[in-house]
């Protein structure tokens, strides 16, 4: 069978096809799918590239299956072979290559995202918990949209941008805001269906097939591959109070901040943060604050002690129609009115719920019409604890970065009791720590020299980070050498390899991660 796809990745198409005597549409008969297979250079175009735009690699084939069986086809076919792995791509915004396959299936799960959508409530609680089943190969903005139009629901805990996969985002954590609250995307799921590395297809929750359950959530693609989950979702609200206020100085910020995310009672809904320039910049300063375009900032504002960057604390409060202006005025003032950012700098506007959660995709939009959505994207994101969160930004923010990175710099915390230590993912010490987030968008015509320099200078921050000991860990890691991921996973890493032995043994799944080789 794998004879057949195996000629196409041969260096010139047409000869390929020649030695193959088949068809895409005779290869998928081959391997007994449903769905389809791209191969030769269509499939290099299809996944050949991630949004980071700084890896390119051929994979063999592009499998769009119909289902799962298609899926464990593929796995299991990759398996007689001695050579192939597998790899499942969302929609590719992945910064690194981590879900390429170079002379590899790439498993396209745009294919499978009508599969699953059907919402009902947990038994055993009352029936007062709704969730919704969904393919992996779903967008949660899709996912959003749907949920709130025709139920009033929503998931609870999201990312900034909803153009990704279930299955994606779930394979790493899934932070924005609303995580300080209800944890990342994987504290959010009740169930899942898997494709394993050895080609089983198997349900799994936190009392059924656990030790998968948990291996696969936060498992970079490691243990299987998500083709339908079940995610919590709750009342969805009508509109958000979207409010900015600006500090300069990081101590304030970061106490107000992490107030705000302690709070159990009563709090905002929504906490996030970012550096920005002290300066006119229209791309790193001043101007990136204003949530509407009649919205100005005002310079004067700001003490004459102001350093080179500044600090914006960004906040959203839930609430619905039948709320008064007056209750929604009241509910902020209490919220907010003890935080000490400097008076005159505070924005805010109100907009539809959905509206609030997309508001991503007007950026997305503007960057596809100057060109930048297309150019490589060399972006750092990192945990840092609490403990050395000032010393980060002594160093990077005021020194390495403090002109900016031509994109947003985020900075907010978390709170470790949200998140679920029996998943794969690896967090640093402490009750609380940050997520800092190097969002680099590279101008059009920029030299590739330029991206490397960006680059080096993430490898640079890295290292700062060894050098002085920096309880850190990378989220979306990206590492070179199996060294440096048992670094990354310290007294976890031989769980992983435990989970890894027992669900894809020979190594098949998500090679571009590059921490396991695939055995013969």
């Amino acid at each position: 069978m794998i004879a057949y796809i195996e000629p196409y990745f041969l260096d010139n198409d047409a000869e390929a096809s020649a030695v193959a005597g088949k068809s895409s549409d005779g290869v998928s008969e081959s391997l007994n799918l449903q769905g389809t297979i791209v191969c030769g250079g269509d499939a290099a175009d299809i996944a050949g590239k991630d949004f980071g735009g700084m890896n390119f690699v051929k994979p063999l084939a592009v499998v769009r299956p119909v289902g799962p069986a298609d899926i464990a086809g593929a796995v299991k076919a990759a398996l007689r072979s001695d050579k192939l792995t597998v790899a499942a791509r969302g929609n590719g915004h992945s910064i690194n290559g981590q879900a390429m396959a170079k002379g590899g299936l790439v498993v396209d799960m745009s294919s499978t995202a009508e599969n699953h959508f059907e919402v009902g409530f947990l038994s055993g609680d009352g029936g007062g918990t709704a969730f919704v089943d969904v393919s992996g190969g779903a967008l949660w903005e899709n996912v959003l949209k749907r949920c709130v139009s025709e139920y009033g629901l929503a998931p609870r805990s999201w990312t900034d941008y909803l153009g990704l996969t279930v299955g994606g985002t779930l394979s790493n954590a899934g932070v924005s805001g609303q995580a300080f609250r209800y944890g990342p995307q994987t504290s959010n799921v009740t169930e899942l269906d898997v494709v394993t590395g050895n080609g089983d297809v198997v349900t799994c929750s936190e009392v059924e097939n656990s030790e998968l359950f948990f291996s696969v959530l936060g498992g970079l693609g490691q243990f299987g591959i998500i083709t339908r989950a079940r995610v919590l979702l709750q009342p969805a609200p009508d509109m958000v109070r979207w409010i900015r206020v600006v500090y300069t100085e990081f101590d304030e910020f970061t106490r107000d901040a992490e107030w705000l995310v302690s709070q159990k009672d009563e709090s905002v809904d929504y906490v996030e943060g970012f550096v920005f320039v002290n300066g006119d910049d229209p791309v790193n300063g001043w101007p990136t604050v204003p949530v509407h375009p009649d919205h100005d900032f005002d310079p004067t504002r700001l003490p004459q002690s102001s350093g080179s960057v500044l600090y914006c604390l960004e906040l959203g409060l839930h609430y619905r129609n039948s709320d008064s202006n007056s209750t929604v005025d009241k509910r902020v003032e209490r919220l907010i009115g003890r935080l000490g950012f400097e008076d005159g700098l505070r924005f805010e506007i109100d907009l539809p719920y959905v509206d609030f959660l997309l508001r991503v995709k007007r950026a997305e939009d503007i960057a596809k019409v100057n060109g930048t959505w297309e150019t490589p994207h060399p972006w750092l994101n990192l945990f840092v604890s609490k403990r050395d969160i000032a010393d980060f930004d002594r160093t990077v923010f005021k020194e390495l970065v403090k002109n900016g990175v031509g994109g947003p710099m985020l900075v907010y915390p978390l709170l470790r009791s949200r998140w679920d230590d029996r998943t794969s993912v690896v967090i640093p010490e402490g009750d609380v720590f940050y997520i800092v987030a190097l969002l680099r968008f590279v101008p059009r015509c920029t030299k590739a020299s330029s991206v490397e320099r960006m680059v080096i200078q993430n490898q640079e921050i890295v290292q700062w980070c060894v050098k002085n000991g920096i309880d850190y860990k990378l989220y979306l890691p990206h590492y070179k050498s199996q060294e440096e991921w048992i670094r990354h996973f310290g007294n976890r890493w031989s769980r992983f390899v435990d989970r890894k032995t027992m669900f894809d043994p020979v190594a098949i799944l998500s090679p571009g991660q590059k921490i396991f080789n695939r055995s013969p």
